[in-house]
């Protein structure tokens, strides 16, 4: 089993940057492909970004292209989520998830971290 912890949230003007962090404990990080998700109030948990299991490939929710970027550090056992020009949009709780295969719906992820609150003012 593979235990997920965000960090990395936190309170940043439009225009803003944050850099969000999942560390993942156990010893088989590199088999499982990482996402985030993210959930604003009264809205379903939706797909923000994907990275498959060595970074060979990475997958974007159409709203955070070209702004937010995922990557993964398999010796640290952790993933991140970079994000530029942050918008009131974006505000939401950021979650990590991991799933052996790759997805891009919820459901499919059965590992998932507590979330980090991001909020973004204009």
């Amino acid at each position: 089993q593979v235990r997920l912890v965000e960090s990395g949230g936190g309170l940043v003007q439009a225009g803003g940057s944050l850099r969000l962090s999942c560390a993942a404990s156990g010893r088989t990080f590199s088999s499982y492909v990482m996402a985030w998700f993210r959930q604003a109030p009264g809205k379903e948990r939706e797909f923000v970004a994907a990275v498959t299991w060595t970074g060979g490939r990475t997958e974007y929710a159409d709203s955070v292209k070209g702004r937010f970027t995922i990557s993964r550090d398999n010796a640290k056992n952790t993933v991140y989520l970079q994000m530029n020009s942050l918008n009131a949009e974006d505000t939401a709780v950021y979650y990590c998830a991991a799933d052996p295969s790759l997805s891009l719906v919820p459901l499919a992820y059965h590992r998932w971290g507590q979330g980090t609150q991001v909020t973004v003012s204009s």
